[in-house]
């Protein structure tokens, strides 16, 4: 080593002990208030016969219909998108396997209602009961798998609940994990639409949800999706049904088209196949009155940012949602996307750490704001690598 690189080597060292400056964070800005209300408003909103209904677009959370959409109401089996959801939620996190084996319990085999007749000690996969909780709204299947994730239906509805505050649900409160008519157990069309917007994040839960039919029992027993729209309506794709008669016909789905996803909450229909009825009428409002502007998909690299003192010189920035604004047809035009990231980000950077945002303006106003973050982990470098990257890149 001649004797320049020495007291190079001699100086960077003595910085790096004593004097490096501490780790830089990202601070997001607070974001500007957006131009567009939370409640997009069309022209020609079409009446329903439904006691509560609305229609959302799940990116943005935008409201373009609704009809008391915060009373509270019962909502029969359309309950069990919040068990299907926490039991899909507990297979993602590795909690539990699909392959795992349920054994049905008494208290399991004596649900009454639509179910597939499990019989005390019977075993059957998770999978399979989840199919049976989906399609066919199997009461006894939904108590069976309760009791296998939180070890009894007691616990699980508590889990139920905790799920819905965590997601700021105020007009949701359940009694039971599959919707059987019971005091003191309701929720609201809008509450229902934020339940089936966090399902529609869970792959595992659009799959199940999705489905049209299963053999089950080796098909001895056939499951037929109760969500008629799957056969019936372009591009419906997620849903669940309800009935009682306290409830009357009761419909939270999701369908897509041309980009643009809405889901859409109908509750207390009067007569049998009303609830998809409803349903179709405003959806075709939503899809004939809107469109989505779609400007960046989710997960989507959108720039980098270089990284001080870590094993990498840059870590990707991502978008962490779907960057998509919802409009009335014949406004798409006018939209600006700017990304905001510093300049640099000392390691160690940790994936999925917020390092950005990707905004969308309009007429100089923020419309929209979806985070970024870190595609990779970057852990800090160590004194010698540090100077070594250094005396690298002087010689």
């Amino acid at each position: 080593m001649s004797w320049r690189k020495s007291w190079l080597f001699f100086f960077l060292f003595v910085f790096f002990l004593g004097f490096a400056p501490g780790h830089g964070a990202w601070a997001a800005p607070e974001p500007e208030k957006a131009k567009e209300e939370s409640t997009i408003k069309a022209p020609g909103a079409p009446e329903t016969t439904a006691e509560a209904a609305v229609v959302m677009e799940p990116v943005t959370g935008r409201i373009i219909y609704e009809k008391e959409a915060h009373k509270r109401l019962p909502m029969a089996s359309v309950t069990k998108l919040m068990t299907l959801l926490l039991a899909t939620e507990a297979v993602e996190e590795g909690s539990f396997k699909l392959s795992d084996s349920v054994i049905t319990s008494e208290n399991a085999w004596e649900m009454g209602g639509s179910q597939i007749y499990l019989e005390p000690g019977e075993e059957m996969s998770l999978w399979e009961l989840l199919l049976a909780i989906g399609l066919q709204s199997a009461n006894d299947a939904s108590v069976a798998v309760a009791e296998h994730i939180a070890g009894s239906e007691e616990a699980f509805v508590q889990d139920m609940n905790d799920r819905a505050k965590e997601l700021g649900l105020t007009d949701t409160n359940f009694v039971n994990c599959h919707g059987l008519t019971a005091e003191n157990h309701y929720t609201s069309a809008y509450d229902l639409a934020m339940i089936l917007r966090e399902g529609l994040n869970n792959q595992l839960f659009r799959k199940i949800t999705a489905m049209k039919e299963y053999d089950l029992r080796g098909g001895a027993f056939k499951l037929w999706n109760t969500n008629k729209l799957l056969w019936w309506y372009n591009g419906a794709d997620a849903g669940k049904t309800g009935w009682t008669e306290a409830a009357k016909y009761c419909l939270a789905s999701s369908a897509e088209r041309d980009g643009l996803r809405l889901i859409c909450v109908v509750l207390g229909t009067e007569e049998p196949q009303s609830h998809f009825r409803e349903s179709t009428k405003l959806y075709d409002f939503g899809f004939a009155r809107f469109r989505a502007v779609n400007i960046a998909d989710r997960g989507a690299k959108v720039s980098t940012v270089k990284v001080g003192k870590g094993l990498a010189e840059t870590v990707d920035a991502l978008t962490i949602d779907k960057v998509s604004i919802i409009v009335p047809r014949g406004a798409e035009k006018g939209f600006e996307p700017r990304i905001e990231v510093p300049d640099f980000i000392n390691a160690p950077v940790v994936k999925g750490q917020e390092i950005g945002s990707y905004i969308v303006t309009k007429e100089g106003q923020e419309v929209l704001r979806v985070k970024l973050v870190a595609g990779q982990d970057v852990p800090k470098s160590n004194i010698l690598h540090q100077m070594k990257r250094v005396i690298d890149s002087v010689y």
